[in-house]
């Protein structure tokens, strides 16, 4: 799967908020400092190259569509960080996270019942 820049997930974020939209459009839903419109338009480009992103022609102008759903590229990059970096194994991606007291017991609790309403 290809990567997100930080510059190219923030305009992804902004495009995944509005559902689509005209360059200018993007531009002013960037959050402070907003970046220049040429600097959008060519992240754009590269997000259309990278085929996450689908053009509509209207006259003159472009609507930007995401070609793929936010919930469907953080899977992918969750998957790929887990196996480029915990060998595959998300119980390996858990205990790091819970010896770097990044997940608490009621957070593992919430797994838990999670998991355990899936098995039924």
């Amino acid at each position: 799967m290809k990567k997100l820049t930080k510059a190219e997930e923030q305009v992804m974020m902004v495009l995944w908020d509005l559902g689509s939209g005209l360059l200018m459009e993007l531009v002013e839903a960037m959050p402070e400092p907003k970046p220049h419109k040429n600097t959008v338009a060519t992240i754009l480009k590269i997000l259309v190259d990278k085929e996450f992103v689908k053009i509509e022609t209207i006259g003159r102008f472009h609507r930007y569509h995401p070609a793929l759903s936010k919930e469907s590229y953080s899977t992918k990059s969750l998957v790929s960080i887990v196996t480029d970096y915990f060998e595959g194994s998300f119980s390996n991606a858990v205990s790091h996270m819970v010896n770097r007291n990044k997940l608490s017991i009621n957070d593992l609790e919430l797994l838990l019942k999670q998991l355990k309403r899936k098995d039924k």
